[in-house]
């Protein structure tokens, strides 16, 4: 959320300097929701073993989310975002 006029963001986003300033409140939005996943995230692995329905939620959340992301904004998606998400996924089902 505070770092998408950085020049790393904007290139890891393929964003100009005057798109970054212009959705500023736009990225802080998202940086809002993505904040919740990870809150969700973390409760889950606190609660242990009586949390790993939650965790495989959060996840699948994330996973959903991107390749949503990857349909309609940017292909790069799904490497950077659902694939590490999906492995997760599948580690936590395994009990890895």
């Amino acid at each position: 959320m505070a770092h998408w006029t950085t020049p790393r963001a904007r290139r890891v986003f393929g964003t100009t300097a005057e798109f970054a300033q212009a959705s500023g409140v736009l990225a802080a939005n998202l940086g809002f929701y993505n904040a919740f996943l990870g809150a969700g995230l973390l409760i889950g692995l606190w609660l242990g073993a009586a949390g790993q329905v939650l965790v495989i939620y959060f996840l699948l959340c994330v996973a959903t989310a991107c390749l949503f992301g990857a349909v309609t904004a940017t292909r790069s998606a799904v490497h950077t975002q659902t694939i590490p998400a999906s492995l997760v996924r599948m580690a936590v089902w395994l009990g890895v």
